[in-house]
């Protein structure tokens, strides 16, 4: 059997990524087969940070081929720190792939992956969420973390990097400019309703629902209700608002997790802050949120690697506040035109950020240079990476081996 195709290997059916795989056989032509470690994102599971039971709405499985090496059960893995890569060396040997992509080294299972790829010398390509601002720096493990992950790169045939934070990581741990092809970080649109037909409809209907008036100003934030995303940040910087602004604003949560109740005794305190909980909800009912919000903030203040809530909301003409510690910050955020960036873990700095971002809503103009703004950040143009690296690999490869 010749080696003809790219072999993805990942923990689980991811929603942001199967679109891409799909448009990369699809679009450009580029045989893939994923090889997943368990299928528990398909089946159903428990999100413990989200605290909800939940399989994704969308198509994760169609337009490339899949292989499990194990299924879901009430007693198999049900996270990803859990799964196991036992059968990998195997199905590699059966499916004899022309390279093999990487998504990442963290949990325990891409580790495996790495070493498997290696001692079956395939060529690897590795993208993945690399960063260097969103972990604490620690010097001693910061170092050890620097050598363990230089030592990868330096095995890989090319580095896929997601955004600006991404190449500055590959370019800071030596990798060279050759070796760096862009693949952004995307959001797979085909479920969304965009245009500014379904945002007047979706706008007052979902207000209506949620027993917004039409005259508030509506700031939604999308995610895990966890501390470090700092979700709390919002209800304290609103008070800080002068008091013309503060009397239109509300808050719209999407998501759940451990600080919901937390959440709602900070907003029964003095000034009270309207506050509206959706809990999680699915990729296909999000725009009738987006649409009824005018702008998101995400003031995550560690381990936000990129923030994909702000491609969503983009896509949806939606301005966004985040802090510096959003990974997709300089990518997706122009100040005054697609949103503002304030000081993670600054209340007063997240207050002022809200003041300048209160121009910006109710704009036609703003909205569609939000959308201009992150039309590059594609399922189109992340495959299109992927695919330029893997020709680059096929063309530089040795003979193909053969079984």
């Amino acid at each position: 059997m010749i080696a003809s195709s790219l072999v993805v290997i990942e923990t689980h059916p991811v929603q942001y990524h199967a679109p891409v795989y799909r448009a990369l056989q699809q679009y450009f032509g580029v045989p893939v087969t994923a090889v997943y470690g368990s299928d528990f994102s398909v089946a159903g599971y428990q999100d413990q940070e989200f605290g909800a039971t939940f399989a994704w709405d969308t198509d994760l499985l169609s337009g490339y081929s899949a292989l499990f090496l194990s299924r879901f059960d009430a007693s198999g893995p049900q996270s990803t720190e859990m799964i196991a890569a036992r059968g990998l060396a195997s199905a590699l040997r059966c499916l004899n792939p022309a390279a093999i992509l990487l998504v990442g080294y963290s949990p325990r299972f891409y580790q495996s992956a790495a070493y498997a790829a290696w001692y079956g010398g395939y060529p690897l390509l590795f993208r993945a969420e690399t960063t260097d601002h969103a972990r604490p720096s620690r010097h001693l493990k910061g170092r050890l973390r620097d050598l363990a992950l230089s030592q990868l790169y330096r095995r890989c045939s090319a580095m896929l990097y997601i955004g600006q934070r991404s190449y500055d990581h590959y370019r800071r741990l030596g990798c060279s400019e050759e070796r760096l092809v862009f693949s952004p970080y995307c959001v797979d649109t085909s479920g969304f309703a965009l245009a500014d037909a379904d945002r007047t409809v979706l706008r007052s209907r979902t207000r209506a629902a949620l027993g917004i008036a039409a005259d508030r100003v509506v700031l939604i934030f999308s995610g895990k209700l966890v501390q470090r995303k700092r979700p709390d940040m919002i209800l304290q910087a609103m008070r800080g608002l002068p008091l013309a602004l503060r009397e239109r604003a509300v808050v719209l949560v999407l998501g759940d997790g451990e600080l919901r109740p937390e959440l709602e005794r900070l907003a029964t305190l003095l000034p009270i802050v309207p506050i509206y909980f959706c809990g999680f909800q699915n990729q296909r009912a999000l725009s009738q949120y987006y649409h009824a919000a005018d702008l998101l903030v995400l003031p995550s203040e560690v381990g936000e690697t990129w923030g994909l809530v702000v491609n969503e909301a983009l896509h949806h003409g939606l301005p966004c506040v985040v802090s510096d510690k959003v990974g997709c910050a300089p990518d997706l955020i122009e100040y005054g035109i697609t949103g503002e960036i304030f000081a993670a873990g600054s209340v007063p700095d997240l207050t002022l950020a809200l003041e300048r971002a209160f121009a910006l809503i109710g704009r036609p103009e703003i909205r569609k240079r939000c959308r201009q703004y992150v039309a590059k950040y594609s399922v189109e143009k992340a495959a299109e990476g992927i695919a330029v690296a893997y020709h680059r690999v096929l063309a530089t490869s040795a003979r193909p081996r053969s079984l």
